[in-house]
């Protein structure tokens, strides 16, 4: 299966059994980024959060009230 990334517009292929694959497929909301630039986004993120100014803020509800 040909992936784009939505970052850097790179085109990869991914196996068409991978679980990756059929997230793709089953769920249009799910979107593919190439490993360089999720790296990137993890390193950077984890940065930001040494600082102590930035927040992750997730909700504290229990997943049957969603």
């Amino acid at each position: 299966m040909k992936v784009k990334c939505v970052l850097c517009d790179q085109i990869n292929v991914i196996d068409d059994e991978s679980l990756l694959a059929k997230r793709l497929r089953n769920r249009p909301i799910h979107t593919y980024m190439c490993e360089q630039c999720y790296r990137r986004i993890a390193e950077k993120t984890k940065a930001r959060l040494a600082t102590g100014k930035f927040r992750i803020y997730r909700s504290n509800m229990p997943h049957d009230e969603w």
